[in-house]
């Protein structure tokens, strides 16, 4: 499931394509991926309508549209849900066969394609109202982390997992950043030392910026179109030519089980939690 860095290097794409572009046409080709918003009104809704700009929260990318017909402006939520694309492609191609929603913008049509069709683009915005702070933003402090932290029983690894805990921070990155602070996945997060928060709060936001930064370097094809989407890990929606594996290389312990830790080498552990997998080094993250 892509994470706040992928959504955010997505949004800085998507932002300049779709600013003023004017929705011409709606085609709804699952309908499930709108719920709880009926079709018919999300039809409504978007005809005709400009795209003001748009902006990330937590996973979630918020597109803010105005319509002649509504003084209001309308919020178009979206998710990618695990195997999600956005993405605009010439209005003579062909559509792909898990396209889910289709908007005409003239020359171009916006795609949101989804196999798994566990994504969402709706009009409905209550899952916004349980997102944390964002973990890049002033707001998220070390004395709130604390204090939330203090309140919980579950394991470390779990807790991070928690979007009203710090919005944005998942599976991928909660590994990292406990190897960067040091701690084990498995701690209660009411256990942490105050040295510890600190260390862990810290090293969120230094993960989380380092794979935005490596993100907008790559030459990333966001229509999936190349051969080697599927060799991109993390950016899976697409990167072209032979470095499209470069980011891997960056991650210091997730998907790296038996290989050596790259600080004591004792090969990386995984284990499951919460049916997540969390990939761990036992000698520098002991519990």
């Amino acid at each position: 499931m892509p994470e706040l860095p992928e959504v955010e290097i997505l949004v800085r794409h998507l932002a300049p394509l779709v600013k003023s572009r004017t929705i011409q046409g709606v085609e709804i080709r699952r309908p499930r991926v709108l719920g709880p918003t009926p079709a018919t009104e999300i039809t409504q809704a978007l005809n005709g309508a400009r795209f003001t700009h748009l902006i990330r929260r937590g996973k979630f990318l918020l597109f803010s549209l105005r319509s002649a017909a509504d003084r209001e402006p309308i919020l178009l939520v979206g998710h990618l849900g695990m195997t999600g694309r956005m993405y605009l492609l010439p209005h003579s191609a062909e559509l792909p066969k898990h396209a889910a929603v289709v908007l005409d913008l003239g020359r171009h049509n916006f795609v949101y394609e989804d196999p798994r069709y566990f994504g969402r683009l709706t009009l409905d915005r209550s899952s916004l109202n349980r997102l944390g702070p964002e973990p890049l933003d002033p707001e998220f402090t070390v004395a709130n982390f604390a204090a939330d932290l203090r309140k919980s029983a579950q394991a470390i690894k779990i807790k991070l997992l928690d979007q009203s805990l710090v919005a944005g921070v998942g599976n991928i990155y909660a590994s990292e950043a406990l190897f960067r602070a040091g701690i084990s996945p498995r701690i209660a997060a009411r256990r942490l030392k105050p040295d510890q928060i600190e260390r862990l709060h810290t090293a969120i936001r230094e993960v989380l910026t380092a794979a935005i930064d490596a993100g907008s370097t790559l030459p990333l094809d966001f229509a999936g179109d190349t051969p080697n989407r599927n060799r991109n890990r993390l950016f899976y929606y697409g990167a072209a030519g032979p470095d499209s594996g470069f980011y891997q290389e960056r991650l210091q312990v997730y998907d790296r089980a038996d290989a050596p830790c790259v600080r004591c080498a004792t090969p990386i552990r995984r284990l499951i939690q919460a049916a997540r997998s969390t990939f761990f080094c036992p000698q520098c993250q002991r519990k």
